[in-house]
Order: structure tokens, then C-alpha cells, then sequence
């Protein structure tokens, strides 16, 4: 794993390649629906600095970010820098890879996309669960959240040679994000009901904010100035607001329909979040600035992973083609392609002789959409013109696998979250 000293010099690279600015916190975005304001705690360095705010280059208003975020260059489309082939000069070494964790056999597939095929395999801690590219680029962390036990680990991956590292030791590790001034790792500890703050190289501990009203906390996406992430709550059909500079809750919203969201991914344009929701098939949306629910989506049974089109005008859905947790093989698992101006499904690609597509993440020319078949045991490759799909055994149950490179400056965590 690279040095922090070695890791400074890449950053200094990268902000002289992008552009890096540090910027004042944007005002706004309120909420509202069911709503619990709660106490958090302050944490050093929190407080806001008036500063220029980021430019839009492709034009519409400019976005004040929070100290130390990126400038988000286009207002219109905040993955305009995770474009097609919009590799970071951070990332010239890493091989092209797919790695994908089994959580069943406690091990990481390592596929070849140039050839199909899995290249190697290597054992890593109990129940690893995501593969999750660092903040700066430099490392691939595989959570392993030893559901059930106490010694949680997170593996990490030098993509440059494609093996894993010593394992660090941490408390439940189920997901992990990053927060956008790269000052943080957000471990998800989802049986705790809890978000661990860490040191985003070492892992120390920084702050721990529990987050009871949130039972099954997993997955999360943030605003476009970077001031809150939403995290889903599976166990409980619910939203969770959390403030990231003060680093507490400000707000809880029940979905309407309940059910169990899964992934949540926001629109380009930074206006509303879609929340995958597995019992009911669909996403619903959810409105940025008010924090209201504003309508549903239906899609395919067992929503469950969300990823945007290279070029930002469609969301892919995979619907695992179960409403319960688990899930027999073949089930009727299918991907949904939404069109993000118009919000309706254009097309939806079954896989053939049933699936289960789960988590994954879309290929650096945006040609290949790859997913896990979590009951199935492969993992799909999916052409993203024509729906074709390809299946590659792999280990037991994978799950939330990551394509590497990816197009970005940095990385928000999961599989992928790329800006």
C-alpha cells in the first residue's frame, strides 16, 4: 500500500491536472417529510470558510462546494468528469481488472475482461461483501464485515499488481464511502447502526455517530456540494440525512411504500435521488433540496444496484429477480435502462435462463455493464447497446464487485462512486 508521502505527491498531480479548489459550503437544501432533528457532535476542522465557489464550465449556475470537494466543472452533470475513458493520470499503472468478492467462499475473483476469464483468486476475511476503490485512487478495499462475529477486516488491493495487502482490523465493515473533501472513510457498520469516521489510509478511528432510527444502514450517495449524504435503510424502508460537516443526523424519511431500499444513486443534475427499492421492483425518487419523496418508478423484481451511463443520460437498474434477501438461482433477474430526462424505462434486458444481477459497475469506455449474479455463482457482463450478456463462473454468492480503472478524479466509495 503506497506511503501517505507518496499518496501526497500523486495528490498534488491530480489537483494540477483538475483543478482542485477549496470553496465555500452552499446554503439551502432543507428537509422535511418524517422528520427527527437530533443533536450531533462537531468534529475539528468542521467549520465552513467563505471562499470562491467551483466554476461550471459547460455552463448553468455555479455549485459552492465544501472545503476542500473538488470544483464540480459542470452543474448540469456532476459525473462529467467520470466520462468515457476520462481515466485520472493517478491511475496509469493499474491493470484492467474486475474483482470480485465472494461472500460465501471468503475470497476475490480476479477477472481479465480482455479475455473473460478469471485470472486469479485469492482468500481475504469473512464475508467480504464490496470492493471499494479509495478516495485518492491508490488502493482497492475489500470489506469484510464477519457478519455475525467480531473480526471484521478490510483487505487491501494494490491495483497495480492486482494482490492483496496485509489486513487492517476493523469493526463490521459491511460498505464503505468516502467523504467528497477526502478527509474521511465512512465505514458502514450496519449491524451496529452505526457510521465509523476513519482515517482514509491507515483506518484509524476518527469519530463514530450511531444512527439508531437507521436499522440495516448500507448504501449511500451525496448532494452535489457535498454538505450531506442519504443512506438507505433496508431493515426499516427508510432514508437517513446526514450532515457532513457537523457530522450528525438531521433527518429520517419513511418511504411511503415502505419495502427495503438498496442503492441510491443521485441525477446529474444534482436534484433528486432514485432509491432502489427490492420488494416493491422500482426506484423511487426523492427530491434533493426538500428531502420529500416525489414519486416511483417501477422497473423489475428485486431492485437492487444502480450505475449511470458513462455519459449520464441513463441509469441501469439491476433487479435481482428476488424481494426477499436471499434468492434461489435463475430467478427472473432482469436490467432496467431508465432515461434520466424522461424518468421512463426505455428498455429492460432479461438474462437468459434467469439471474441474479446484483452490484457491479459500468466499464471505462461505458460498453460493458459488469454485475454479480449473487445466486448464480458468475458474473455477467452485460453490452450495453444490445443487452447480450456473458456469464463467468466465479467463487459462492458474489456480490458488490468493481471495475478497475474507472474514469474519475476521485472516488466516493462502494463500488465505484466515481466524480
Amino acid at each position: 500500500m503506497a506511503s501517505r508521502y507518496a499518496w501526497f505527491r500523486r495528490a498534488v498531480a491530480l489537483g494540477m491536472a483538475t483543478g482542485f479548489a477549496v470553496v465555500a459550503c452552499s446554503g439551502g437544501g432543507g428537509t422535511s417529510g418524517r422528520h427527527t432533528m437530533v443533536p450531533g457532535r462537531s468534529t475539528p476542522g468542521s467549520s465552513v470558510v467563505s471562499a470562491a465557489p467551483s466554476g461550471s464550465a459547460a455552463g448553468g449556475p455555479a455549485v459552492q462546494t465544501v472545503p476542500g470537494m473538488p470544483p464540480v466543472v459542470d452543474a448540469r452533470n456532476l459525473y462529467s468528469e467520470a466520462g468515457r475513458d476520462k481515466l485520472s493520470p493517478v491511475v496509469p499503472g493499474a491493470l484492467v481488472r474486475v474483482y470480485v468478492p465472494d461472500r460465501r467462499s471468503n475470497d476475490v475473483s480476479v477477472i481479465d475482461p480482455a479475455t473473460m476469464r478469471v485470472v486469479d483468486r485469492f482468500k481475504v476475511g469473512v464475508n467480504p461483501q464490496h470492493v471499494v476503490p479509495s478516495y485518492d485512487l491508490a488502493t482497492l478495499w475489500v470489506t469484510n464485515n464477519a457478519e455475525g462475529r467480531t473480526d471484521g477486516t478490510l483487505t487491501p488491493i494494490d491495483p497495480t499488481t492486482a494482490r492483496p495487502g496485509a489486513p487492517v482490523p476493523v469493526d463490521d465493515p459491511y460498505n464503505m464511502y468516502f467523504t467528497p473533501d477526502g478527509q474521511s472513510a465512512i465505514v458502514v457498520a450496519e449491524q451496529r447502526k452505526r457510521l465509523d469516521f476513519r482515517d482514509p489510509h491507515t483506518m484509524a478511528l476518527q469519530t463514530a455517530l450511531p444512527v439508531p432510527d437507521c436499522k440495516g444502514i448500507n448504501h449511500a450517495d451525496f448532494s452535489i456540494d457535498g454538505r450531506y449524504a442519504i443512506f438507505t435503510c433496508e431493515f426499516d424502508g427508510g432514508l437517513e440525512k446526514i450532515d457532513l460537516a457537523n457530522r450528525r443526523t438531521v433527518g429520517h424519511l419513511a418511504l411511503t411504500g415502505g419495502g427495503m431500499p438498496q442503492d441510491i444513486r443521485i441525477s446529474p443534475d444534482g436534484a433528486t435521488f432514485y432509491v432502489a427499492e427490492m420488494m416493491r421492483g422500482g426506484l423511487y425518487t426523492v427530491d434533493a433540496a426538500t428531502f420529500r419523496e416525489t414519486g416511483f418508478i417501477p422497473t423489475g423484481r428485486g431492485a437492487h444496484g444502480l450505475y449511470p451511463s458513462r455519459d449520464a443520460t441513463r441509469l441501469y437498474v439491476a433487479n435481482r429477480g428476488s424481494d426477499r434477501v436471499g434468492g434461489p438461482p435463475h430467478g427472473p433477474g432482469s436490467i432496467s435502462v431508465i432515461d434520466f430526462a424522461s424518468r421512463h424505462v426505455q428498455v429492460t434486458w432479461p438474462i437468459p435462463g434467469g439471474g441474479s444481477p446484483d452490484m457491479g459497475n459500468v466499464s471505462a469506455d461505458g460498453r460493458v455493464l459488469w454485475l454479480s449474479g449473487r445466486y448464480d455463482n458468475v458474473v455477467y457482463a452485460i453490452d450495453t447497446m444490445s443487452g447480450g450478456v456473458t456469464s463467468i463462473p466465479v467463487g459462492k454468492e458474489p456480490h458488490g464487485l468493481a471495475v478497475w480503472p474507472e474514469p474519475g478524479r476521485y472516488s466516493l466509495g462502494h463500488t465505484g462512486n466515481m466524480r
